[in-house]
């Protein structure tokens, strides 16, 4: 069988640039200037990246961004770190010696942003008594996760591509499982060949284009009555006919991320395992049709439990609907109860219909979804494409 080409006619996505991340600091500026504050530090790694474009491995050494109301931002990393933050964009690098350090990194950072009013974006409660008495102000400001929440159409175009090869490993699983089971093959076997068939493609496809930022690959197989834990393992076991198979893949291009997910029957489908893969169906449109802008995000999560309900099942989901996708796999806002953010364009969505019977079997669907002015977009092709009896592999 043929894999199918997802990226025909595609244009693969440029890398972000520096204009996009003096962009973000701009806005950060403003923010701070609006809250009467002289300048944010930010200290979250995912922040970092998403604020400078700088992809680090983070460790326990901090690093940290100073955004100053006004003035050109600075880059405060451990000294090993410094080559590799003087390849940004960002000309002011700071280091301090090492980690824990006669003086901790932190005080070290809030004394060189020569602030008195400063804005954190998160921070250990031992480290507040100790930088209070430095400043005349220290406020915790969610500004960086206000602006994650959106995305600009450079950051979807990442999103598109990343949700394409994700569903490229469905395809090549779709395409190699029932030759790899009836070989003996494991869930194993299975999850490797989806991988290496999109690495390979996503080599090929990309090279060296996004030169440091993240270019991966994760995810999991699983079957029969291990389908029914949510974040299953995959093992060294060969799947039965009978079963279900849940396939999840998530995949991140230039940083970004998204994800795609389908729940396959091995052999011959029951009725009862028809009803359950036409509900989680039915709850995945349920949670298109309600993201809509301006909704709360909290009421997404109703409109596609409600579906699972009406096909007697809303008993067996074991976690809210979605979250939002971005620079990491899971960022907010939440499409979950107690998150009444309102959507709004821009936004990207996981869509995770979720059917978990202990002792019995599990059904997953994963979609990812970008809100956008006129409707919901989905990048993910997979599941849209594949009816449900395209969804059975033949044992």
């Amino acid at each position: 069988m043929e894999l199918a080409s997802l990226s025909d006619g595609a244009v693969l996505p440029e890398p972000l640039t520096p204009d996009f991340w003096r962009g973000v600091v701009n806005r950060l500026a403003e923010r701070a200037a609006a809250e009467g504050l002289d300048g944010i530090l930010v200290l979250d790694a995912n922040n970092i990246t998403y604020a400078t474009g700088f992809f680090h491995i983070p460790n326990e050494r901090p690093l940290g961004v100073y955004v100053p109301v006004n003035g050109a931002p600075v880059l405060l990393v451990a000294e090993l770190e410094r080559e590799h933050a003087g390849a940004t964009w960002i000309k002011d690098v700071r280091t301090y010696p090492e980690f824990p350090g006669e003086e901790h990194p932190l005080v070290w950072m809030v004394r060189e942003t020569g602030a008195k009013r400063l804005g954190v974006d998160t921070l250990e409660g031992r480290m507040l008594r100790r930088l209070e008495p430095m400043l005349d102000l220290l406020v915790l400001t969610d500004a960086v996760e206000a602006l994650r929440m959106v995305k600009t159409e450079p950051e979807l175009a990442l999103v598109r591509a990343a949700a394409g090869y994700a569903d490229f490993v469905l395809e090549t699983v779709l395409a190699q499982a029932a030759d790899i089971i009836g070989q003996g093959g494991t869930e194993q076997d299975i999850l490797a060949a989806g991988f290496a068939a999109t690495n390979a493609r996503m080599r090929a496809e990309m090279g060296g284009r996004f030169g440091g930022a993240k270019n991966a690959l994760l995810g999991t197989v699983h079957t029969g009555e291990r389908a029914a834990l949510p974040h299953g393992k995959t093992l060294a076991r060969t799947p039965l006919p009978g079963e279900t198979m849940i396939v999840g893949i998530g995949a991140s291009v230039g940083g970004y991320h998204a994800e795609s997910a389908v729940t396959f029957i091995l052999g011959d489908p029951t009725p009862d395992q028809r009803h359950c893969l036409s509900a989680a169906m039915a709850c995945n449109d349920a949670a298109i049709a309600a993201l809509t802008i301006g909704a709360p995000c909290e009421s997404v999560n109703r409109a596609a439990v409600a579906a699972l309900a009406d096909a007697g099942l809303a008993h067996t989901i074991r976690h809210r609907i979605g979250h939002g996708m971005g620079v990491h796999n899971h960022e907010a806002p939440w499409l979950a109860p107690g998150d009444p953010t309102p959507v709004a364009q821009g936004m990207v969505f996981s869509n995770e219909p979720g059917i978990y019977r202990p002792g019995i079997d599990g059904y997953r669907l994963i979609n990812t979804m970008i809100v956008g002015e006129s409707g919901t977009e989905i990048p993910s092709r997979f599941q849209p494409t594949h009816s449900l009896d395209e969804l059975v592999i033949a044992l």
